[in-house]
């Protein structure tokens, strides 16, 4: 049973879990970070889950770590595992409720964008944009 334990462990992939945040203002432009560490700069709020962490206290905790911000979880989005950085990520619809921007060691800036003219960033972030405004807009 070790045995299978081991090949399994070996030869499955891994994947790390991760939350994310998709914020929406009045005109229906999205909220995106400009990153601090990344080559294409503007992304999806987002952070990894701590161990013993529920996802929706992880993107709260993660949202006011990068900005000063207190964000509400209105409902999960969606849930989805990304080959291209091996994470599994569930995506939740906030709400900014309180607290003014501060810049972190992260995070530069944040800016609402049109969802049809998105910003230099990762292709797979831009493909989730509009998986998730497809979906809302089916809803």
């Amino acid at each position: 049973m070790w045995m299978h334990v081991l090949v399994m462990r070996m030869l499955r992939p891994k994947f790390r879990a991760a939350v994310a945040a998709m914020i929406f203002d009045e005109y229906g432009r999205i909220l995106l970070f400009k990153h601090t560490y990344r080559k294409l700069e503007w992304g999806i709020p987002a952070g990894g889950l701590e161990y013993n962490e529920q996802p929706e206290n992880a993107i709260v905790r993660e949202f006011f770590e990068e900005t000063g911000l207190q964000i509400k979880v209105e409902k999960i989005l969606l849930a989805e595992s990304s080959k291209e950085d091996h994470n599994i990520s569930l995506i939740y619809l906030c709400k900014i409720t309180s607290g003014t921007f501060k810049e972190s060691p992260e995070i530069s800036g944040m800016k609402y964008f049109d969802v049809s003219d998105l910003p230099s960033m990762l292709f797979a972030e831009k493909n989730l944009i509009h998986l998730v405004v497809k979906n809302l807009k089916e809803k």
